[in-house]
């Protein structure tokens, strides 16, 4: 129940946010919403304000704002519905309106980080020799290292820091070392033999090879109170991390660097969000940011269909003077939609092996 409902917040707000900001600069651009829907399909229900219908819909995969003469067979309109109608505004118009979506789920990370910094504190990691993990069947797991261990001491030197863990174990040239901990209350000391081991960056390739022991860094964080600028530039620089992580996320795919069977679909965000929300909110709102930028970033391929493939056509006719052809755009929303069908698919597929994986 947990994951279903976390799904449904998660997703439902970060379509919300998107499609709000499409709704919001057509509107201030005189532009005449005819729908606003959370959702695709069927209508489940619906209210009309105004020119528009508020809408939820069937299928919560997405959502859409209609706008008056979006489509490039609509273009039958009468002299007044032209004065509010999207494809009779002009091209710097039309690229704010389709823009909107994917900027406001750049800034959306920025404004929920923000609140939370301020109202909770900024999570700075703890740096010390306390283990997070122990690999099975390393040399740590052998010794009897345990997650939650803290070094004290290498060789007798004393640790202070992850670093000082580092270079304990790298400057060991493979020869045993011995290593004191705290467990608890209580002072152990154990023999370990390091063992040469590939370093691996975020993305799982192999950047070097050093001696290891098996053993991963705690993750603890300590909430630091600052005040409301400085809660803004650790914002931006958290959501502008996550924005890095993501491009380069993209391009590792692109040179299969990071395997296509990686890609996850509704059905891993449904499991992922579940954890986070069972961790707490914060990890939650986290989960959420790095959602909104993925969102964001996805958004802007130059895909038909997509933000982005409108983006590049538009940018086409502001340096033609001239729109595509009718025929053209047409063709390549087809084409686009073909593309996306294509990928939901297939990540479907990836969510099912995984689960089919998980139960053998």
């Amino acid at each position: 129940m947990t994951t279903v409902f976390a799904f449904i917040l998660v997703l439902g707000l970060l379509i919300f946010v998107h499609e709000i900001g499409h709704f919001l600069v057509a509107k201030a651009c005189g532009i005449r919403v005819l729908k606003f829907s959370l959702g695709f399909g069927p209508r489940l229900v619906g209210k009309t304000i105004g020119d528009t219908e508020y809408l939820i819909s069937a299928l919560p995969l997405g959502g859409y704002v209609k706008m008056l003469g979006e489509n490039p067979d609509e273009q039958e309109l009468s002299q007044e519905e032209r004065a509010v109608s999207f494809s009779h505004k002009a091209v710097w118009q039309r690229f704010l309106v389709v823009f909107a979506g994917p900027a406001c789920n750049f800034l959306f990370p920025i404004v929920l980080f923000w609140m939370i910094f301020l109202a909770a504190g900024v999570p700075y990691p703890v740096d010390s020799g306390v283990i997070g993990q122990v690999n099975d069947h390393s040399p740590a797991a052998q010794a009897g290292l345990k997650a939650g261990d803290r070094i004290v001491t290498i060789n007798g030197n004393k640790i202070a820091t992850w670093q000082d863990v580092l270079d304990g174990i790298k400057g060991s040239d493979g020869k045993a070392l011995t290593i004191t901990v705290m467990r608890g209350q209580v002072s152990q000391q154990m023999m370990v033999t390091p063992v040469i081991d590939s370093v691996k960056n975020f993305y799982g390739e192999e950047v070097g090879k050093r001696y290891m022991i098996g053993i991963v860094k705690d993750d603890e964080k300590r909430l630091i109170r600052v005040g409301p600028l400085q809660a803004l530039s650790d914002a931006w620089r958290q959501s502008w991390d996550y924005v890095k992580l993501t491009v380069i996320g993209f391009v590792k795919i692109v040179q299969r660097v990071i395997p296509a069977s990686e890609l996850g679909g509704p059905i891993l965000i449904a499991q992922i969000a579940g954890q986070q929300m069972e961790r707490g909110w914060m990890n939650l709102c986290f989960f959420i940011g790095l959602l909104s930028v993925n969102l964001a970033v996805l958004n802007l391929l130059p895909v038909p269909v997509l933000d982005g493939g409108h983006l590049f056509f538009l940018t086409l006719e502001g340096i033609r003077g001239k729109p595509l052809a009718e025929r053209a755009q047409i063709v390549a929303q087809q084409v686009g939609l073909a593309l996306l069908g294509m990928l939901m698919i297939f990540v479907f597929y990836n969510d099912i092996v995984r689960i089919v994986r998980h139960f053998h």
